[in-house]
């Protein structure tokens, strides 16, 4: 009897983590915008208004592109923030045979996220998840010109996808 007590407790915290955590996608996917972006629109009235559908001004297929810079260490840095399923910027544009450094940090909330790049005849071969506190590091040489798709593989339970919910980008490597 004590068993089954105990089983019944375990499946009843399991139980509810994974409603925990369930409460928080949806509770992301329709947050109202951050007062950051409030404050940052009502500052700039010519910024576009926030995707409603979205809650921030990542829509869907909006490209942000960043153009990797050369620091002193001769590696080609860029800094990628990641969550709400979006990656920012979602279009990176590196050299061929130029070591990058990539630092991914996630914005605030419970829902974990992933960048994965899947491209090893280019030299670009990575699945790394990153949270909030400390930003993951991602370091490769690419070997080949081309484009080269990132996204997030996350998801939870029968829901959509975080790639399908528009968390994806390019990478694209130019001679």
């Amino acid at each position: 009897m004590r068993n089954i007590r105990y089983m019944f407790l375990a499946f009843l915290s399991i139980f509810t983590m994974v409603f925990a955590v369930y409460g928080q996608e949806a509770k992301q996917e329709a947050q109202p915008a951050s007062a950051q972006e409030m404050k940052k629109e009502a500052a700039a009235p010519e910024a576009k208004p926030l995707d409603k559908e979205e809650g921030h001004e990542h829509a869907q297929g909006k490209e942000i592109r960043m153009v990797a810079t050369i620091g002193a260490d001769g590696a080609q840095h860029v800094e990628i923030t990641g969550g709400e399923y979006y990656y920012d910027p979602n279009y990176i544009v590196v050299k061929v045979n130029v070591p990058v450094e990539l630092k991914v940090k996630k914005t605030s909330g419970y829902v974990p996220h992933d960048i994965v790049v899947k491209a090893p005849e280019a030299g670009i071969d990575f699945k790394t998840d990153f949270g909030s506190k400390e930003p993951a590091i991602i370091k490769f040489t690419p070997t080949k010109a081309g484009k080269y798709t990132m996204y997030c593989d996350k998801r939870f339970l029968f829901f959509k996808s975080h790639r399908d919910r528009g968390m994806e980008g390019m990478i694209e490597v130019v001679e």
